[in-house]
């Protein structure tokens, strides 16, 4: 997301180390649909890392495909190379040095063992699907870099899949079914089970992660009847994104606002799709900044819909609303890792304060500005009373422009992932079967996606700051080296997670470089969660006083 780039670009000292070999001679894997030549990487640790990127998991969705669900990939003969990133989806220039095509169905496949004749290592399978607003960002290897969690023996897979309009589009009827996004997600979770044998990995234990929107698609998996069977465990990361989990309960309102800003008419569901299908993929995804309301709010403005039973027999990705399929139990349960960090959108609070205009107008209408800012039901009166309520608890009686930016960063940290998490994982503790674990990550470093401004001062734990240890993140951050300070998070946090990818338990046993630590269950009694900082230390009831007021604002169906 545009507001959740960096600052500055870091110089990139260990890049060459880290990419490794160009060796023309790499590695082979035989796929159902042919063979492909990888790249040998190099590790943390100094291992050999058996690459291969710009995997297509579905056809290209050009021309006729636009708007359309992933068509599976064609065979071909021959070795077919993967030794580089395939390009991103259409975006409005969050990464500018990312090149992007419409034609960017693709994946990339890291394993540190290959099958060797008959035997096959048949290791845990990550797949992470990448945070970006749904509108943004990508699976390649210069965002989401293997070098980290190569050394934790586990299959990782990254993979992109259509943003914005070209990918979450719906005009609720039919015409445009929408949550085209997700369903590449699926074509990829297929395109795993498939394949995933021949790079070392096992179809039988696979768990999916993702950050933000990635960790809500994560969320959103475990509703859809078309991803039955494809995972066993699941890591959101920062994943709630808002209070309503996520559905747009009337998509016909944002078809009509994105054709008009194309130009095109928008009297009929076909003839909003007809004009976009002539438009260029990237002049759809440029039109971004019309999309947003108020400032940069909302911060989301795509999601995924419930699909209608049209009787076509296609595939629905969602049939019901989550939040019903949540309080029935109705829903893939599996081992879940779900958490936050310390500050998380609490920067957003400058972008209005430091805007004299954005200020006096959110002071002066804050029932109006609040919804969208906060996403939830706007212009009733529920609305006004959830907004006085919140501006109440958070800002006080004073003006807005005297208000201290840590309770507006509150504000925003609270609304648009922290409450939604708290929320979510005791619901999931509630109705499932399974073991949650929680978490807050509040390790300081040197880097952060926010600096105060002018200097290279973090702006604290924000949105995005735990995955500095987990990927490299070429694009933005230096290699962590042996000799750096993040080396020990860098550790703990990927043997964490490889733990929870192998196990389902983040603390199978005891560990000295975890601090023998045991990481407990989450459930709505304890509410326990390891706080993830300098130490690994368990806690109970992380910011109860701030989410137990959106628990009074927002309360739960009377039935459940």
């Amino acid at each position: 997301m545009k507001r959740w780039c960096a600052c500055v670009l870091v110089a990139l000292s260990a890049a060459a180390a880290a990419a490794g070999s160009s060796d023309t001679d790499g590695p082979l894997v035989t796929t159902r649909q042919g063979v492909l030549r990888g790249r040998v990487l190099r590790s943390r640790l100094g291992r050999d890392i058996y690459s291969f990127r710009g995997v297509r998991f579905a056809q290209p969705p050009l021309g006729a495909l636009r708007f359309q669900p992933p068509v599976a990939p064609q065979s071909w003969d021959g070795v077919r190379n993967a030794t580089e990133d395939g390009l991103a989806c259409p975006q409005p220039g969050v990464y500018p040095t990312v090149p992007a095509s419409e034609d960017c169905l693709f994946l990339n496949v890291y394993s540190t063992k290959l099958p060797d004749g008959g035997d096959n290592p048949k290791r845990p399978v990550l797949v992470f699907f990448h945070a970006g607003g749904w509108y943004s960002n990508t699976g390649r290897s210069t965002v989401y870099g293997p070098q980290y969690l190569a050394d934790q023996d586990i299959v990782l897979v990254t993979t992109n899949y259509r943003l914005g309009s070209l990918g979450f589009l719906s005009t609720g009827d039919g015409v445009m079914k929408g949550n085209n996004g997700m369903k590449d997600q699926v074509m990829t979770l297929r395109w795993v089970q498939q394949n995933i044998a021949a790079f070392g990995g096992d179809p039988g234990s696979v768990t999916i992660g993702g950050y933000s929107v990635g960790g809500a698609s994560v969320w959103m998996h475990m509703f859809s009847p078309m991803t039955t069977g494809l995972f066993h465990r699941g890591i959101s990361m920062s994943g709630s994104i808002n209070t309503f989990w996520n559905v747009d309960g009337d998509p016909m309102r944002l078809a009509r606002r994105q054709s008009a800003l194309l130009g095109c008419p928008s009297n009929s569901s076909t003839g909003i799709r007809d004009c976009l299908l002539q438009k260029g993929a990237q002049e759809i995804a440029s039109t971004f900044s019309g999309m947003q309301e108020w400032g940069y709010d909302p911060v989301l403005v795509w999601t995924p819909v419930i699909e209608p039973d049209l009787g076509d027999g296609e595939e629905r990705y969602l049939v019901d609303h989550p939040r019903d399929l949540l309080l029935s139990g109705n829903f893939t349960q599996v081992p879940w890792l779900t958490g936050i960090t310390t500050d998380e959108f609490a920067p957003d609070a400058f972008d209005v304060l430091w805007n004299s205009t954005l200020t006096e107008d959110m002071d002066r209408n804050f029932d109006r500005v609040a919804p969208i800012s906060y996403m939830y039901e706007r212009g009733t009166e529920n609305s006004r009373r959830i907004s006085q309520g919140l501006r109440q608890f958070y800002l006080g009686d004073q003006p807005l422009s005297n208000a201290s930016d840590t309770g507006l960063g509150h504000l925003y940290a609270d609304a648009l992932i922290g409450f939604g998490e708290d929320r979510n994982a005791k619901l999931v503790s509630r109705m499932s079967t399974e073991p949650v674990y929680f978490y807050k990550f509040s390790y300081q470093g040197r880097y952060s996606h926010r600096y105060y401004p002018g200097t290279t001062k973090p702006y604290g734990v924000v949105h995005h700051d735990d995955l500095i240890y987990l990927f490299y993140i070429s694009v933005l951050f230096p290699y962590f080296t042996s000799t750096d300070p993040e080396t020990l998070t860098v550790e703990r946090l990927t043997t964490l997670w490889g733990n929870f990818v192998r196990t389902g338990n983040p603390t199978p046993g005891a560990s000295s470089l975890l601090g023998n630590v045991t990481w407990p269950t989450f459930n709505e009694r304890s509410l326990n969660y390891l706080d993830i900082g300098s130490q690994l230390v368990v806690k109970q009831g992380l910011y109860q006083d701030r989410f137990n007021t959106w628990d009074r604002l927002f309360p739960l169906p009377s039935s459940h």
